[in-house]
């Protein structure tokens, strides 16, 4: 099979991880980079050895011999980049969360459809042993029918910046769009609607927080605004219910893993343990994973196209195959997370349809992209 000749935009920690990735992915050949920063640029083409260096989008876009593009800039940017390089042609994988807002994310959505061209967003968690296994218990019937999901993320002090890594860029609105709910609580969200299959939201209600204690020396440079921790509460059809707990600082221990609540079973995911009754007696069982890992690179070698998000994306591009629905997975994520924010906003309940009438774009006009 041919290799994918991919352009990546954006030369931070993000897309430096990325390009790290690729290089453990055959089908892949990064043939282009591009950054506002041309110190940032050089340094990561040097790093990598990488000979076209863009400082402007549109050149690397309007090139015919690249077939896929890799968009690893800040939340508010994704939109205007990754519409414009879809309708360039590309194929467009795209670093969590989908965008800044709901709109935005939507307006991605539409653009994959009109140009039928595949959008991947980085949901990591799709991929995980844990997600796997659950996945063929839920398929298998093991949890029966579903009435209650609970997604937890648990970080003691973590914040971007002011606790000590990453950029300012990931703690304000308007380059972020939200904090931890956007950072952290997109993968556990995005992992448990997976696994329910997309249910349809009705209405939430939510609430978001930012009392820990920083320092604000730090939080100036920065002009820290968005959540440390943010919670919700969901209802979907069938009265299936969701509630959310994602902190990125908390005065609190190690929260337990996300859980899925069934009629027949149960699933806590990590560690992952199914309770289930069997002959009147209260089963727990804990998961071999390891053991699982090994049968899927041996027994079941074709489903090693899901050892990870980047590599999914390029085996669904070369036609191993098909794209699992990220981009979808990725929007209705959006939408729950957009509606706490709106939720904490009004100070009331949303339904779904007021979400997607007060979503409005946050997405950033971007100097070095004209088209």
């Amino acid at each position: 099979m041919g290799k994918i000749r991919i352009g990546v935009i954006g030369n931070g920690i993000i897309g430096n991880a990325h390009l790290q990735n690729y290089q453990d992915i055959e089908q892949a050949e990064v043939v282009a980079i591009c950054d506002i920063n041309p110190q940032a640029l050089n340094r990561t083409g040097d790093k990598f050895k990488i000979e076209d260096r863009y400082t402007e989008i549109d050149s690397l876009l309007g090139r015919d011999d690249i077939q896929a593009v890799d968009v690893c800039l800040h939340n508010n940017l994704h939109a205007p980049v990754a519409i414009a390089a879809l309708r360039a042609g590309k194929h467009v994988y795209c670093e969590k969360p989908m965008a800044g807002s709901y709109a935005d994310a939507l307006a991605m959505y539409e653009a994959m459809l009109e140009t039928g061209k595949k959008l991947h967003i980085q949901l990591s968690t799709l991929y995980q042993l844990e997600t796997k296994a659950a996945k063929r218990m839920i398929d298998q019937g093991r949890l029966g029918g579903l009435y209650h999901l609970r997604s937890y993320g648990w970080r003691r002090r973590g914040r971007p910046f002011v606790d000590g890594y990453a950029t300012k860029e990931f703690v304000n609105k308007k380059t972020a769009g939200g904090g931890a709910l956007f950072d952290m609580g997109v993968y556990h969200i995005a992992q448990l609607l997976y696994l329910a299959g997309l249910p349809r939201l009705e209405r939430v209600s939510g609430a978001t927080y930012a009392r820990v204690t920083m320092d604000e020396v730090r939080r100036q440079i920065s002009q820290f605004n968005v959540e440390e921790l943010g919670c919700g509460f969901a209802v979907y059809e069938n009265k299936l219910t969701f509630d959310i707990l994602e902190s990125w600082a908390v005065h609190m221990g190690e929260f337990p893993g996300s859980m899925l609540i069934g009629d027949q079973g149960g699933l806590c995911l990590k560690p992952l343990r199914y309770y289930a009754l069997q002959d009147d007696l209260e089963l727990q069982a804990e998961i071999d994973l390891k053991d699982l890992d090994y049968r899927t690179h041996t027994v079941y070698s074709e489903q090693c196209v899901y050892d990870s998000s980047q590599k999914h994306w390029l085996a669904a591009l070369t036609g191993q195959c098909d794209l699992l629905p990220p981009a979808r997975i990725a929007l209705e994520t959006q939408l729950l997370q957009e509606g706490i924010y709106i939720s904490e906003q009004l100070g009331r309940e949303v339904t779904a349809e007021e979400i997607k009438a007060l979503s409005r774009s946050h997405a950033l006009d971007i100097p070095n992209l004209h088209i």
